[in-house]
């Protein structure tokens, strides 16, 4: 297989499981089937192309022209290379919790959840491997209409207003800012494609370079940069798979990737340093990292506390985009790897303790330890990587963060990474060791409710209760990745050195 036909391949598979999902929806058995071997399948030829651009090799394609020198066009280079195996690869695992979780949650309208949920993966690779601008806009907006549905899968009150929010915010941003800053590029440019060091040398000024600079990264929403993020903790609403390809798959990773690409391929990271255009972004980032983590130390519901330390996790890669300097832009690449293992193994935690013990707010967690230890012990090793405690994957993304920060000089920003650490432990390791340390909660007859749209059940279990296996499974794995990724992060490095050269 070519690899241009790798590229279509990898595209058009999660679209097809869309179709077989649809036709195989009354026996869940081959539909779950399906969607599983789709993801192989899927990640299979997207891992297809990576020998390729190791060696230096971008592979692209071209399909038809859209306007005059842009096409719809997608190629395959190194940081969208790292997106693209983080999207297919975490939807194997995501599908296989998901099944767990919709039949061990009762969910209804299980069908249509994996529908959608296979066509947001094709959008997200469409993100991941767009050859211009245009093209990334596109599937951005594929994007968020695909998940629209899976926002709003409870169909209750709370979930349609949820939904909403996330769709007003993010489509008010792209096509208000976003689109805005595609066409500003276009005219000044004559051209939308990546380019390695930039296309706007030379024919932005340098006070329109911040503003253009303004429109790209606030029309970004996925990206979360305050003030445009209340979309993220709005839809929190979802069932917790869907948090899942939120803030660790898809959705959140395609922001900050749009904004770290568009920096790299549009502006260039010389151009930034050169003219300092991108200052201001470094501190509303800091900010965002900062406040986000103050939030999440508020937040009693675990779902709502996660979402917010999500912000704040995003907001380092963008600090890593702004910072314009190779180390700086290498760990905030690192970072949407790293990140999404920690973070979705945390979520899978909170799923799993509602599957099997109906809690969603942390006072009501003590003790649960003995109840669930493979998923909480899981969730410490989550909660590690996030922090970037050693051996874990996400110390080398925030080492490299830091000394990207000392090299653009900008010391103030190392004293923002170390205080959002500090505050990571504040805000993630209280849960666990109220889970291990504290003494159960009173015995009640009937659980809590939650933002799932559960039922109600006893809170009580007598020995171990876990969820279901397949939920345990995936988070066990995710979990082990943290730890291998601590091993392997010179490879991650070594694939992204290009983009910065």
């Amino acid at each position: 297989m070519t690899p241009q036909t790798a590229i279509l391949v990898s595209l058009s598979l999660p679209l097809a499981t869309c179709i077989l999902v649809a036709l195989a929806g009354s026996r869940p058995n081959v539909r779950d089937t399906i969607s599983f071997i789709a993801g192989l399948l899927t990640f299979s030829s997207v891992l297809s192309l990576l020998p390729y651009v190791q060696s230096g090799v971008y592979p692209g394609i071209s399909l038809f022209e859209v306007l005059p020198g842009v096409s719809l066009a997608f190629e395959v280079e190194p940081l969208g290379m790292l997106f693209g195996l983080v999207a297919s690869g975490l939807w194997i695992v995501t599908g296989l919790y998901g099944v767990g979780y919709m039949r061990g949650h009762h969910e209804v309208d299980q069908t249509r959840f994996f529908f959608f949920f296979a066509f947001a993966i094709t959008a997200a690779l469409g993100v991941a491997f767009a050859g211009n601008l245009l093209t990334l806009f596109i599937f951005y907006e594929v994007l968020t209409l695909s998940t629209y549905p899976l926002v709003t899968h409870a169909r209750t009150p709370e979930a349609l207003r949820g939904g909403r929010i996330y769709l007003g915010i993010l489509v008010g941003t792209s096509v208000a800012f976003l689109l805005l800053a595609v066409m500003w590029t276009y005219h000044a440019t004559g051209t939308l494609d990546f380019t390695a060091g930039g296309i706007l040398s030379g024919k932005v000024d340098t006070p329109e370079l911040y503003i253009l600079l303004g429109l790209f990264a606030f029309g970004t929403g996925k990206a979360a940069l305050m003030p445009f993020h209340r979309w993220l903790p709005a839809a929190m609403v979802a069932p917790t798979p869907v948090s899942a390809l939120l803030h660790a798959v898809a959705v959140v990773k395609a922001g900050v990737f749009t904004v770290l690409k568009v920096l790299v391929y549009i502006f260039g990271i010389d151009l930034l340093r050169d003219t300092g255009a991108s200052l201001w972004l470094m501190y509303v980032a800091g900010f965002t990292v900062l406040a986000a983590s103050l939030v999440a130390m508020t937040k009693d519901n675990l779902k709502a506390r996660l979402a917010y330390s999500t912000i704040s996790q995003l907001a380092y890669i963008v600090l890593g985009a702004a910072l314009a300097t190779p180390m700086a832009v290498i760990g905030g690449g690192m970072h949407i790897l790293m990140h999404a293992f920690g973070k979705i193994t945390l979520f899978f935690c909170a799923g799993a303790i509602n599957v099997a013990l109906h809690k969603t707010e942390i006072s009501d967690m003590r003790g649960i330890g003995r109840q669930m230890p493979f998923t909480m012990c899981a969730f410490v090793i989550g909660a590690l990587s996030v922090i970037g405690v050693p051996p874990m994957g996400g110390s080398w993304s925030k080492w490299n963060l830091a000394l990207g920060a000392v090299d653009a000089g900008q010391l103030v920003f190392v004293g923002v990474l170390m205080v959002s650490s500090l505050l990571n432990i504040a805000y993630l390791m209280p849960i666990p060791i109220r889970a291990f340390f504290s003494k159960p909660a009173p015995v009640t007859d009937a659980g809590h409710g939650n933002h799932d749209g559960d039922h109600h059940a006893s809170d009580h279990h007598d020995g171990m209760h876990e969820a279901p296996v397949l939920m345990v499974g995936a988070l066990l794995f995710t979990a082990l990745g943290c730890v291998v990724l601590f091993f392997y992060a010179g490879s991650v490095y070594r694939l992204l050195e290009p983009i910065v050269r």
